[in-house]
């Protein structure tokens, strides 16, 4: 699936990581019918202490929505493990200052897909691509 136009419904599972810095990392496996691809997807975001890591699944999301919006994805479900994520989407509900731009920013990039939802599921696949995410960032940081 690459960088060839994908149309339809697409499923990506996404797990991701970051460090103390706020230099990130999100791996996700998007789905397109019979058709899978794998993206690496580098990201940074500003750390806080309000936003609980919160910031971390703000950004990750963001920049994997970007990334598939190139291949022009337009009706798009997002499976992440992280229900915070989820829950100050669907809810939204009162969040830390620290969070209200990355926030804005994170609904910006869903609302240029069609349709896009975001879901939380603890599946094996999301924590493969978390603990991948997870290992890189901790390399890099030992390196």
């Amino acid at each position: 699936m690459s960088k060839q136009p994908v149309g339809g419904k697409v499923e990506v599972s996404v797990g991701f990581a970051a460090d103390a810095g706020g230099s990130g990392l999100a791996y996700a496996a998007m789905h397109a019918g019979e058709r899978k691809a794998l993206l690496r997807v580098p990201f940074q975001v500003r750390r806080s202490a309000s936003g609980q890591g919160r910031e971390v699944g703000y950004g990750a999301l963001r920049a994997v929505a970007a990334a598939v919006r190139e291949r022009h994805a337009e009706a798009v479900t997002f499976v992440v493990a992280d229900e915070s994520l989820t829950v100050d989407l669907d809810e939204r509900r009162v969040l830390p200052t620290s969070l209200t731009i990355p926030y804005v920013a994170l609904r910006c990039a869903l609302n240029r897909f069609v349709s896009a939802a975001v879901r939380c599921e603890r599946s094996a696949e999301v924590g493969d691509l978390a603990a991948r995410a997870l290992a890189e960032v901790s390399l890099n940081v030992a390196a």
